[in-house]
């Protein structure tokens, strides 16, 4: 028996995978399935093939793959197109097209004012990186999807069942806070940002939890087409996309940091929106993007659970499987990390050496 802790996007898509190749799962999630006090939920992910790191575009690619795999066997729309933009002297849009036109994958570079023709409603100050592959991902959607076809699929799914213990000899004793004993072949961890907190028998990378705020901001013309968004300069960084229902019942835009959030933990954190944040969100939304109007109809919390160099952690000791594909980015991989995590719990690969547990740096 595999058993997978934790049913946010990582673990129920790792459920998912596995009992859709026929191996006995269990899946253990301490909350109701598609709860709010971590990273995985949400209408308004973004996809995006845009890296500047060879191996993240490849991944991309390998994801919309599996993403599309998912939709089919789930019967559920996950993800829809929107194609993308990258901005600002930091997000380099040259650089990334250099990387995006080695690996095949479809872009345009243009000029700011080229960029304003197309899209009136953002106001542009230098070249724009332009992707059409990209879009927005229901991360509630999708980990109901993964759950439910993993339980069609046959697994077993405990869910307000907590994971207090987890005993290691050539196979795993998995204690839970009703008093249940499982014994499994494999367990895979796959607990957010609870990750730092379970006692486990080996040593993790260090792992830094932070609450991050989002905003929603009111279309001023509901109809105008926006793609997801991702500005770097020297003050900020800001990632942006359609927001779905998390923006209410009128079309919004979702518009967040992806840096400076508050240090935290997944128990500790208070769900209080930073106000500085706010306002530094609703200047940049006041200055940048004129088809929004510039006071948030909506906002929240979630958690991002980062390691020094914002790769994954995927890896395997003895039965164990430690999946944290996260630091903010991971999200657009995750039917793509459940075969990946999948695949370490049944011995079909070997880690990638850039997601080991002990890799350099």
């Amino acid at each position: 028996m595999i058993a997978v802790v934790g049913a946010g996007l990582m673990g129920a898509a790792t459920a998912w995978q596995l009992a859709r190749q026929g191996h006995e799962v269990t899946l253990i999630e301490a909350d109701d399935i598609g709860h709010r006090k971590g990273s995985s939920h949400g209408t308004s992910r973004i996809f995006r093939r845009a890296y500047a790191d060879p191996l993240y575009v490849g991944l991309t690619g390998q994801a919309y793959e599996q993403w599309r795999e998912l939709e089919h066997d789930s019967s559920t729309p996950l993800l829809r197109v929107t194609g993308g933009l990258d901005l600002g002297e930091g997000r380099d849009p040259e650089g990334l097209a250099t990387v995006l036109g080695a690996a095949g994958v479809p872009y345009e570079l243009l000029g700011a004012e080229a960029a304003a023709e197309r899209w009136p409603h953002i106001r542009f100050t230098g070249p724009v990186l332009h992707h059409p592959d990209a879009g927005v991902i229901d991360a509630d959607q999708t980990v109901a999807a993964c759950v439910r076809r993993a339980v069609e699929h046959r697994a077993d799914a405990l869910i307000g069942v907590r994971v207090t213990d987890i005993d290691v000899t050539d196979k795993a004793l998995v204690r839970t806070d009703d008093g249940r004993e499982l014994i499994a072949d494999t367990v895979v961890v796959a607990a957010g940002p609870w990750l730092p907190n379970l006692l486990l028998p080996l040593t993790l990378p260090p792992l830094r939890v932070t609450q991050q705020q989002v905003f929603h901001f009111p279309l001023r013309e509901p109809h105008a087409p926006w793609p997801i968004m991702v500005s770097k300069d020297e003050s900020m960084q800001v990632f942006a996309l359609p927001s779905g229902a998390d923006g209410g019942p009128l079309p919004a835009f979702k518009v967040a940091e992806h840096d400076r959030g508050t240090p935290t933990t997944a128990r500790a954190r208070d769900g209080v929106v930073d106000a500085s944040s706010r306002t530094r969100v609703c200047d940049f939304v006041r200055d940048r993007l004129p088809g929004l109007v510039p006071d948030p109809v909506a906002e929240g919390t979630c958690l991002y659970t980062t390691t020094p160099d914002e790769d994954f952690v995927l890896d395997r000791r003895g039965p164990l499987v430690v999946v944290s594909p996260c630091s903010g980015h991971g999200a657009k991989f995750a039917p793509l990390i459940g075969a990946m995590a999948a695949d370490l719990a049944t011995g079909r690969a070997e880690p990638h050496p850039r997601f080991r547990l002990d890799r350099a740096g």
